[in-house]
């Protein structure tokens, strides 16, 4: 096991994390545990990869699979119960994507078996956790609960690297999980990293944050007090550090999103939704046929907004062209690893950078791998919209799902400029499909009728962080 930088903590965290896992699963329900265990490991753990067999992204790795055995140590019965679905094949086949552009590239099938293995680690795990814990009303509270008190925690750490600088994991881990010139923000300050790869993901997941505090709020699923503290005040706390933190594109997407989950409650039509689904699609289609290179977009922010903002996007666009150009030249499943969809001069030298993630799985995997990442990270919403209507949305049912519907729809869209890959928001893609799927099979054993009163049988205590679930019935379709 080698590869990590940093000191002695490095190991340590990652081999004392199983040991909280287990002490977590004996002290609450699973599902509390998973979902603290899987928040709190992603908010704090090192950004480190270690190689172990054949896995390499190991902070993502150590979470997945310690929790895994600690549910196979104390709750393996609820393991079995996992049952594959004609709606889990998406996330199979971009899971399984990198193995194909592996063999079209004669890379040989030991290094397609290392790169399905590292995506399912990411991607698959995650999803595969949630489909099992995170499938019901209840459980998908909790999820929400612990993700908003999760961005909570994190406020007092993102105000110390504001006037500090982003300085906690160098003095936690020894060393800077990404380049430090890119937490500097134009006219002075800090854009905070705290324990995360990059000040765009901490943007990301206190924008998270931020719109389940909201609708939870709005929706009455919001515990008055938290900590003794009045929760509305705590929200207003977190979306002022939001602010504070001037990530311009992720405040833009939260206020996108708040803006059509709640005008689409409040017509009752998901209209708005698939606008912001189709949003990626036109963007990709523009860009790889060279119909628009970004110039007009990046001179209006330039005239109106900030000259540097405009060269930094330019930048980006012009990066993508060439890596576009890059990725037309190869087969239908990508070039494969090793940089191979990267761009080079004639003396070999790497002349292209790449930002979003969209144009780093066109080039590694194809057209293929593209397709399967998009229909991935967008299916769950799909299904949620033809199974769930708008004005149910703000309901205790369906509350906490529309707000995940709605940010995997936001989140495909920041991957258009940005590679910030969160194993949380892939909870939420399992957990959406479960729910789906749970209430399919009520709904087929019921088909009389259509909207059902279900009262759960099962009382789950609350703790002083997160409340017990309502008992009351709950509404869906």
């Amino acid at each position: 096991m080698g590869g990590a930088p940093g000191n002695i903590l490095v190991p340590i965290a990652f081999l004392a994390f199983p040991l909280l896992v287990v002490a977590l699963f004996k002290k609450l329900d699973p599902r509390k545990a998973i979902a603290i265990a899987f928040v709190f490991g992603w908010m704090f753990l090192p950004v480190a990869n270690y190689d172990i067999f054949l896995l390499h992204n190991t902070k993502t790795a150590i979470i997945c699979l310690s929790i895994l055995g600690g549910a196979y140590q104390f709750d393996k019965k609820r393991l079995s119960t996992f049952q594959f679905n004609a709606a889990d094949i998406p996330m199979l086949l971009w899971c399984t994507a990198p193995f194909f552009s592996s063999i079209a590239n004669d890379l040989g099938a030991y290094d397609g078996l290392a790169s399905v293995l590292s995506q399912t680690e990411r991607w698959g795990m995650p999803y595969y956790i949630a489909r099992i814990y995170f499938s019901d009303e209840e459980s998908i509270k909790i999820l929400a609960y612990i993700i908003f008190i999760g961005t909570l925690v994190y406020v007092p750490f993102c105000w110390y690297e504001l006037i500090m600088s982003p300085q906690l994991h160098r003095l936690t881990y020894g060393f800077h999980q990404s380049d430090f010139i890119q937490t500097l923000r134009q006219g002075g300050g800090f854009r905070p990293m705290v324990y995360m790869e990059h000040g765009l993901m901490t943007a990301m997941w206190m924008v998270l944050g931020v719109f389940f505090g909201i609708w939870m709020f709005l929706t009455g699923m919001l515990p008055k007090n938290i900590m003794h503290i009045p929760s509305i005040y705590l929200l207003i706390l977190l979306i002022v550090t939001n602010i504070m933190m001037r990530s311009m594109g992720a405040i833009s997407l939260l206020i996108i999103a708040l803006l059509v989950v709640y005008l689409s409650n409040t017509t009752k039509t998901t209209f708005l939704v698939l606008i912001l689904l189709f949003v990626p699609h036109l963007y990709m289609f523009t860009r790889t046929t060279g119909i628009w290179d970004g110039r007009n977009l990046s001179n209006a922010i330039s005239e109106k907004y900030s000259s540097d903002r405009s060269g930094s996007l330019q930048f980006r666009f012009d990066n993508e062209t060439i890596l576009v150009e890059k990725a037309l030249q190869g087969s239908f499943f990508g070039w494969g690893g090793y940089g191979r969809s990267r761009v080079y001069d004639e003396t070999g030298k790497d002349i292209s950078v790449t930002d979003g993630l969209w144009v780093i799985t066109f080039g590694a995997n194809g057209i293929y791998g593209l397709i399967a990442m998009v229909v991935a990270i967008q299916w769950p919403t799909v299904l949620f919209l033809l199974r769930v209507k708008p004005e149910l949305w703000k309901t205790t049912r369906w509350g906490s799902s529309s707000v995940m519907a709605i940010f995997l729809g936001i989140f495909m869209i920041d991957n258009l400029l940005n590679s910030m890959i969160n194993p949380v928001y892939m909870l939420c893609s399992g957990s959406l499909i479960g729910a789906l799927l749970n209430s399919s099979k009520i709904v087929s054993v019921n088909s009389d009728t259509d909207l059902l009163e279900v009262e759960t049988k099962r009382k789950i205590v609350g703790t002083r962080f997160i409340p017990a679930p309502s008992m009351k019935p709950s509404r869906f379709i």
